[in-house]
């Protein structure tokens, strides 16, 4: 009787079939698809904000209005209307008190005005922020052109310092009929990392 050679039990590893390799190839194609589309669309969410601001008058809220004084000189004031501008001013944290100087004015369509408000860094270290506009109502937005704005840059303030900064804008006569008040609201944030830029002038109160 002969001897029966040992097999051995060690399976191969089977090839992979046709259907599987065709499988893998569609998942490759569908993630790399994938891809490209989240690449391309973190390129064109850049523009797409904009526009996006654009439509809504978001993107003249801390974006500097290069043709505003060209557009005062040039604009006819409209006598014939009167529309009220109220102002207002809140702060984020206890850093700063922060108001405007007057609560609210009336200025024709067209006619150059200013107001001003004013900011007190009440700490005893610098500090800086960045003041960001709102409108009301909404729309009014497209229509108030800042000339010269404080909200434009951020502002640094040495310790315990004071400074005053003018507003200046004129009311575009294109404004809706029916709008005859705006709100014009600014909140002043505090900058994280800034305060150490902000200057110490030599005396401690500035103005």
């Amino acid at each position: 009787m002969s001897e029966v050679e040992p097999r051995d039990v060690r399976a191969a590893d089977p090839a992979p079939s046709a259907s599987g390799r065709a499988s893998n190839l569609r998942m490759f194609g569908k993630l790399l698809v994938i891809t490209c589309v989240m690449f391309g669309f973190g390129f064109a969410l850049v523009p797409l904000y904009e526009k996006i601001c654009e439509v809504t008058g978001l993107n003249s809220l801390t974006k500097v209005d290069r043709e505003a004084a060209e557009f005062a000189r040039n604009t006819q004031v409209d006598t014939s209307r009167k529309i009220v501008v109220e102002f207002d001013a809140n702060s984020r944290g206890e850093a700063w008190q922060f108001r405007p100087e007057r609560s609210s004015i009336e200025v024709h369509p067209g006619e150059l005005a200013t107001i001003v408000y004013d900011l007190v860094n009440t700490r005893d270290v610098a500090t800086a922020g960045q003041a960001i506009p709102s409108y009301a109502p909404r729309q009014s937005a497209a229509y108030f052109r800042k000339i010269e704005c404080f909200c434009f840059q951020q502002q640094a303030l040495a310790a315990n310092e004071s400074k005053r900064f003018p507003v200046v804008f004129v009311i575009d006569p294109q404004l809706p009929k029916d709008v005859t008040t705006i709100t014009l609201s600014y909140t002043f944030f505090e900058v994280a990392g800034a305060a150490a830029q902000a200057p110490v002038p030599a005396t401690g109160r500035g103005s």
